[in-house]
């Protein structure tokens, strides 16, 4: 029995693969007929008897075979004849919601590849949500007006968005123009671009926060003097916050129909102007959410205060002084010692340490806006990047990659998708595109799905360019708005704008696209003349096969060849 089905089981096989052959066939013979009456998929009963005695022949007499039922060839056969009609489908046959679903695991690249194909994918990929992912993934919720005047809600402007804002990222490759700006007495330890707002705040020795405008460089407002070294300031559209070298955080609230959101210059006012006290040593950084005030300090500890109530509702205890910290979402990275940090800001729960991240001391710390990875910098001179991945309570750090572009120490970092930018003791800047770096893929953050290439740490790129110009050191840096900000040692503070590299790519892209239209519109002149040539060609061929008098040569006319008969 065993040895009969397997025969059974052979017969069947290869039945299957005759059909599989013949429909094959039979197919490719339909692509060169034109006749729809000749698209019959049917196997002919004399072609499968005739395969049935073949295989009859070719098995044992000894062994009993069973006939395969006819009833069950032909199911097999309107199958095959069903995959065949439904293979010539196309992914536009899809219900929406499937290929909505099939759009959103495609990442910008490909989805702009689909968008070509047809003109209702096009329609379709441009109108889907994913753009809005893909934007507030690398720069979050756009702040700046929208073009046309029309609202970010529109579901066609988000791809315009993304596509705006990638193509302004590649500014920052070509030419700049460098504005200074006087104002400090001393050296300058800290700057802060507000890009929402168009507003600079820089601090330093001089205990003073000063407020310039981006776009003109002009210094607004100067504070009175606070009495110590400022080191630290952060801030958003509603609050100001500065940190000293006495331990106070001193805070301005933003003010209603005010011109420059703050009134740093003015008296003190309760109203607007506080101070937060509890750290026991000079402050380093500062940082801010929507509900949260985060403060690093050389007393070895970062304090995390509630915004409405501004009471510290966190103390977060390291071995060494604070350095640096960044926060995001829930939780915040901290530099202190050698070592970083990450915590979980609302249960102050330590979730990992990276120990001995440089050579010395830790300086600064940049992460991305979705949290996936995060930079460091330090006295060694060199950048690490590392992927920060969760599994439920377990966090851990993966160093991916590693530059040393800088002689010196690395005392300031900043990140704007999808450029890293640090400042170092040597007097220069380094900007390090991360794209190639990261996996071509949406779904980064999908539970068990690494965001990063892990590709060999000695393959990985220098950075993409150098900008010199300082001759002592650079303390802090900040990157926004096509502009690079910075201050150091100097008491100046010079700002990189590449605006004249966006307006350059803009007059490039119009004259390439202008070259296009022209070259095209040549080619479909070409055209309609060649075939007005060939039509004229025609025409003087057939009028020297029919003359207007005179019969044709080499035929007889019917005039000719009736007179010849009655002759």
């Amino acid at each position: 029995m065993e040895f009969e089905c397997q025969v059974s089981t052979q017969v069947s096989k290869n039945l299957a693969d005759s059909v599989e052959n013949s429909f094959r066939q039979q197919t490719e013979s339909n692509r060169f007929n034109s006749n729809p009456e000749a698209e019959n998929f049917s196997i002919s009963g004399r072609t499968l008897d005739s395969y049935l005695e073949k295989e009859e022949t070719s098995i044992p007499k000894s062994t009993p075979i069973k006939k395969p039922n006819l009833e069950s060839c032909g199911s097999k056969q309107l199958l095959c004849s069903d995959v065949l009609v439904n293979s010539r489908r196309t992914i536009t046959d899809l219900p929406p919601a499937l290929l909505s679903e099939i759009l959103n695991w495609l990442d910008p690249k490909e989805l702009g590849i689909a968008s070509c194909v047809s003109a209702y994918l096009c329609k379709v990929a441009s109108e889907h949500h994913v753009w809005k992912d893909f934007y507030c993934e690398r720069w979050g919720t756009p702040t700046l007006p929208t073009p046309l005047g029309t609202g970010v809600s529109d579901k066609t402007l988000w791809k315009e968005f993304f596509v705006e804002r990638e193509f302004r990222s590649k500014t920052f490759m070509g030419r700049y123009s460098i504005g200074v700006m006087y104002g400090h007495a001393e050296a300058v330890q800290t700057v802060f671009l507000l890009a929402s707002a168009k507003l600079i705040f820089t601090a330093g020795y001089d205990q003073t926060v000063k407020m310039w405008k981006m776009e003109e460089g002009l210094l607004i407002a100067s504070s009175r003097s606070l009495g110590c070294t400022i080191r630290a300031v952060a801030g958003d559209t509603k609050l100001l916050v500065a940190g000293g070298t006495d331990g106070f955080i001193q805070c301005w609230r933003a003010v209603e129909g005010f011109p420059h959101l703050f009134d740093i210059k003015g008296p003190q006012n309760q109203n607007t102007e506080f101070r937060l006290w509890e750290h026991e040593g000079p402050i380093t950084s500062l940082a801010l959410d929507l509900t949260r005030i985060y403060s690093g300090s050389w007393d070895m500890t970062v304090r995390v205060w509630d915004r409405f109530s501004l009471k510290c509702v966190k103390i977060l205890r390291h071995s060494d002084w604070v350095w640096e910290l960044v926060p995001w979402n829930l939780t915040v990275a901290s530099a202190s010692g050698s070592d970083v940090y990450i915590w979980d800001a609302s249960s102050g729960r330590l979730m990992t340490i990276i120990h001995n991240a440089h050579v010395g001391n830790t300086y600064s710390l940049a992460r991305n806006l979705t949290g996936d990875f995060l930079f460091s910098g330090g006295d060694d001179g060199a950048i690490h990047m590392y992927e920060i991945t969760s599994h439920g309570h377990k966090t851990d750090a993966l160093l991916v990659a590693t530059w040393v572009p800088h002689s010196g120490r690395v005392y300031s970092l900043a990140f704007e998708f999808p450029w890293l930018v640090s400042a170092s003791a040597d007097g220069k800047l380094s900007l390090i595109d991360v794209r190639k770096l990261l996996r071509t893929r949406k779904r980064a953050s999908e539970k068990g799905f690494s965001c990063i290439k892990h590709a060999d740490p000695s393959t990985v790129e220098p950075p993409q360019r150098m900008l010199h110009g300082f001759a002592k050191n650079l303390v802090s840096v900040d990157i926004g708005a096509d502009r690079i900000v910075c201050g150091g040692e100097e008491g100046v503070v010079r700002i990189w704008d590449f605006t004249e590299a966006l307006e350059i790519e803009r007059r490039v892209c119009a004259s390439r696209a202008m070259r296009l239209e022209n070259r095209m519109r040549r080619r479909m002149l070409h055209l309609e003349n060649s075939s007005k040539a060939s039509r004229n060609d025609q025409c003087s061929v057939a009028a020297k096969k029919n003359p207007v008098t005179g019969d044709r040569s080499g035929w007889l006319s019917k005039g000719a060849l009736s007179g010849k008969l009655k002759s």
